[in-house]
C-alpha cells in the first residue's frame, strides 16, 4: 500500500517540488496540499495522511504549531509530522521535535534523504538530517543534568547494542540488518527501553545514551 502525505509550504515553487519528488516515488502518493499553517490542519485533519510534511515558517500557524496540535503529547491520535526547513538552526530543531515530530530535515537535504524520512516516518521510526543530529544532541544534552539516571531494571545486553545503534542515528531497519534481527524485535527493544529508562521518544533515547557514555 502507498504512503499517503500531505505537503504543507506557503512557497508555490517549493510546494510543487516536495510533491513532484514523492510523487515519483512508487509506494508514495501526496493527496493533499496546504499553502499555511491554518490550511494544513485543516486538509490533514479531513484527510488523515500516513505522514504530513510541513514548512517551519508559514503564515497563519508556523509548522511548529502544527506539529503540536495534530502530534503533540497530549494529542489522542497523534499524526506522523516530519518537519522541513531551510533554516538549521537549533531552536527550530528542538521545537519541532519537542511539539512531537517523526522527522527534521532541511530543504537542501536532496531527495533521498526526503524519502528515507517519509517512510521512517509512516514505519513509526525517526530521521533527524544527519547534518543537525550530533550537535543537537549536544545541545540536549547541555540542557540537561550531566548525571543520567540509571534504570532499576537494567538494559539486556541486546538492549545496549540497540540503544547505542540508535544513538547513532540509525533506522529500525538498519538496526535490523546489522544485529541481524527482525524489524518487529527492533521494536520491541526498542519499546522496552523506553520504558526502562522512562523516556518518551528516541531523541530522549539517544540523549540518554550521550549522557551515559553509551556512544
Amino acid at each position: 500500500m502507498s504512503i499517503r502525505v500531505v505537503v504543507a509550504d506557503d512557497q508555490d515553487l517549493v510546494r510543487t517540488g516536495l510533491v513532484m519528488i514523492l510523487g515519483a516515488q512508487p509506494d508514495i502518493e501526496v493527496v493533499g496540499e496546504a499553502a499555511d499553517g491554518i490550511q494544513a490542519i485543516e486538509v490533514a485533519t479531513r484527510l488523515r495522511p500516513d505522514v504530513l510534511l510541513v514548512d517551519i515558517r508559514m503564515p497563519g500557524l508556523d509548522g511548529i504549531e502544527v506539529t503540536r496540535r495534530l502530534a503533540g503529547p497530549h494529542v489522542a491520535d497523534p499524526m506522523a509530522v516530519v518537519v522541513i526547513t531551510t533554516f538549521d538552526l537549533d531552536e527550530y530543531v528542538l521545537g519541532a521535535l519537542r511539539a512531537g515530530a517523526r522527522g527534521f530535515l532541511l530543504k537542501d537535504a536532496g531527495p533521498d534523504l526526503l524519502v528515507q524520512a517519509v517512510h521512517a516516518a509512516a514505519s513509526g521510526d525517526a530521521l533527524i538530517a544527519p547534518n543537525v543530529t550530533r550537535r543537537l544532541l549536544a545541545t540536549l544534552v547541555d540542557q540537561a543534568p550531566q548525571s543520567a539516571t540509571q534504570p532499576i531494571d537494567p538494559l539486556t545486553e541486546r538492549e545496549e547494542e540497540v540503544l547505542a545503534l540508535l544513538a547513532r542515528g540509525r533506522t529500525n531497519a538498519e538496526i535490523a540488518a546489522e544485529l541481524f534481527i527482525s524489524l518487529s524485535t527492533v521494536k520491541t527493544h526498542i519499546a522496552s527501553v523506553m520504558a526502562k529508562l522512562g523516556v518518551r521518544n528516541r531523541v530522549e533515547i539517544a540523549m540518554w545514551a550521550y549522557q551515559s557514555k553509551r556512544v
